[in-house]
């Protein structure tokens, strides 16, 4: 298992960058317009992890603004962890044998995501590509939230 990110919802993009990168020092690495999702993704990572940040080989901060304003309670601002996996379909597999919901089954061969005991959504990603789809996973229903 890999970490790869946090990810924090945040209601100003300009404010935020403000803050996370010129206050805080971190760079950003990438970002991502998904005008169907309406939603944009920015990826920061600490000035010593940069270059790794690029290749995928370090972890780094996620900024999800979503474009319809949201009123964030409850810790909804905070999004999740994500880990990358070397077999998605072992990997959940594992945690359902030992009681562990999968929120999100891995339908794709690509992404799951599981709740810790307590509520935090954690994101698990296939290493690589995505894996062909195969049952059980791939008709699998979504149970409660992520």
């Amino acid at each position: 298992m890999e970490y790869l990110h946090t990810m924090v919802r945040v209601k100003d993009i300009e404010e935020s960058l403000d803050f996370y990168c010129n206050k805080l020092g971190l760079v950003e690495v990438s970002r991502k317009e998904n005008e169907k999702g309406r939603f944009t993704l920015i990826f920061l990572a600490a000035p010593g992890d940069v270059d790794a940040a690029r290749q995928n080989k370090a972890p780094m901060v996620e900024l999800t603004y979503n474009w319809d304003p949201e009123e964030y309670k409850g810790g909804r601002n905070f999004g999740h962890l994500a880990y990358r996996v070397e077999d998605i379909y072992k990997t959940c597999q594992d945690l359902k044998d030992n009681g562990v919901v999968i929120n999100r089954p891995p339908r794709d061969g690509y992404m799951a995501f599981i709740k810790s005991p307590d509520g935090i959504s954690i994101e698990l990603l296939q290493k690589g590509d995505a894996l062909e789809p195969v049952e059980p996973w791939a008709s699998m229903e979504n149970t409660g939230t992520w």
